[in-house]
């Protein structure tokens, strides 16, 4: 096959122009614009350390499932089991921070740095109120929100001792994240970043010397992977922390505001923060309901299913990563009264999702049993992962674009919008879809990820319908 045709000089030129700046002017452009490598320079440099945060945050989790794999496929279950039940205990803190970031943003853009400084300290009080109650919530609730989950007789005690050591830590995770929250609103990722790190190491460390016992410390198991998590929890708080004490910060604690609840300082933030709580709530109980289902099928469907979300959410970084730049960068340009480069910078986060996107495919395609491997060494489990992993693949694009997406409606304020459409096809559609094709239509594991690959397909539509109609730039807060 002759491939000069195809990669002429003419197609490199289409694919330049795909990816410039010119390529993506809106309609009605109201000042000057940065070049094609000034924007993507801004983008990537506030992009880069989110997606690796992202990814650090899903090792985490990750790290917990792969070192808990040599005790065998009942402790694999019970630390995936605690998953959803975890965030859901956090769904209110994230849709706090989503306000947070929204408005931090938008206050940077406005070149007013009290307001970030005043919005960053009454979340921090919020944040550690609610996350203190839930964290109290899923201690003493432990086995019942276990069972609700799906646990099963096997691995229930195990998913209890893991889950109520996790909760311990809700706090030290809930103010490390409204704090990166409010970092990321004025474009500071590396904070987040540099936290995630040192959780991670610390995680790593305390995970080999508590899960097996190495030298005076006790074998623990499960939980001792638990220990491990919430000591890096409590390492990745005082690393935040201490970048709040940086004079030079944009937000920092020296800056002289109050800490009292002002409801002029409140209001934005909770105008973003309840329609993003509808969204967390629904979407948590959709994934609960949604994993729940899956469990029914047996420990080492479910086992292996929890590998392939593993993988899946530290794939997931990319996206998230972008999302991110784009939700800052959105917000501060339209506080600046610049929607025409808001709308760049979106469609620029749109691009980066579909190289990456592409990238990832390859691999979960040619890489899918080696990966399988890495969590556990069962000849079944291998088998059919591998067969999972390419309708994984499927759904990567689907999924990476409509969170750059999202994050783009997010940071305009538009979260009503976000809310609905995660809702209906979260907590509605793929549940529903997941029970019908893994049982009357006996389809097993696969049906529930080809539910999975439906829910991913109509929120790409309807977030990326949503961003070209343009009515998340006229949003005020």
């Amino acid at each position: 096959m002759n491939l000069k045709p195809i990669f002429s000089n003419r197609f490199f030129q289409r694919l330049f122009s795909f990816f410039s700046v010119e390529h993506m002017l809106p309609k009605d452009i109201l000042g000057s614009v940065p070049s094609t490598k000034q924007a993507y320079t801004t983008f990537l440099s506030v992009a880069w350390p989110s997606a690796l945060e992202s990814l650090l945050v899903g090792l985490v989790g990750s790290i917990d499932t792969m070192m808990v794999g040599s005790l065998g496929q009942g402790a694999i279950a019970a630390v995936g089991i605690t998953n959803q039940p975890k965030f859901i205990l956090l769904a209110m803190i994230f849709s706090l921070n989503v306000g947070v970031t929204a408005v931090v943003a938008r206050r940077k853009g406005q070149n007013d740095q009290e307001g970030a400084n005043r919005t960053l300290r009454t979340a921090i009080l919020l944040s550690f109120i609610i996350s203190l109650f839930t964290s109290l919530l899923g201690f003493i609730f432990a086995k019942e929100i276990m069972l609700i989950a799906g646990a099963e007789e096997n691995y229930l005690q195990d998913a209890i001792h893991y889950f109520q050591i996790l909760v311990i830590g809700i706090v030290f995770t809930s103010l490390n994240l409204t704090i990166n929250a409010a970092q990321r609103g004025c474009g500071n990722t590396r904070i987040a970043m540099k936290t995630n790190i040192i959780a991670n190491i610390i995680n790593l460390i305390f995970n080999y010397l508590l899960i097996n016992g190495i030298g005076p410390f006790p074998r623990m198991e499960v939980r001792g992977a638990a220990v491990a998590t919430v000591l890096g929890a409590f390492a990745s708080l005082i690393i935040s922390m201490l970048a709040l004490l940086k004079r030079d910060s944009y937000v920092n604690l020296f800056y002289r505001c109050s800490w009292k609840f002002r409801r002029a300082v409140l209001a934005p933030v909770m105008k973003v923060s309840s329609s993003a709580l509808i969204e967390q709530v629904f979407m948590r109980i959709g994934f609960l309901a949604y994993a729940a289902i899956v469990a029914r099928l047996g420990t080492t469907a479910y086992a292996t299913h929890l590998i392939c979300m593993n993988i899946l959410n530290l794939s997931f970084c990319f996206g998230d990563g972008f999302g991110i730049a784009a939700s800052s960068l959105v917000g501060q340009n339209l506080g600046a009264t610049r929607p025409d480069i808001a709308s760049i910078y979106g469609k620029i986060g749109q691009r980066a999702a579909f190289v990456a996107s592409t990238v990832l495919f390859l691999i979960f395609i040619f890489a899918r049993h080696p990966l399988i491997w890495l969590f556990n060494k069962d000849s079944e489990v291998i088998l059919l992962g591998g067969q999972i992993m390419i309708l994984m693949a499927l759904s990567t694009h689907f999924q990476t674009s409509q969170v750059v997406l999202n994050g783009c409606l997010r940071g305009a304020g538009d979260s009503a919008y976000v809310a609905v459409t995660s809702m209906i096809s979260i907590a509605i559609v793929r549940p529903i879809l997941t029970w019908v094709l893994c049982f009357p239509m006996g389809l097993g594991l696969a049906g529930a990820w080809i539910s999975l690959i439906i829910d991913q397909g109509f929120r790409f539509l309807a977030s990326f319908m949503r961003f070209n109609s343009g009515k998340w730039s006229k949003i005020k807060l």
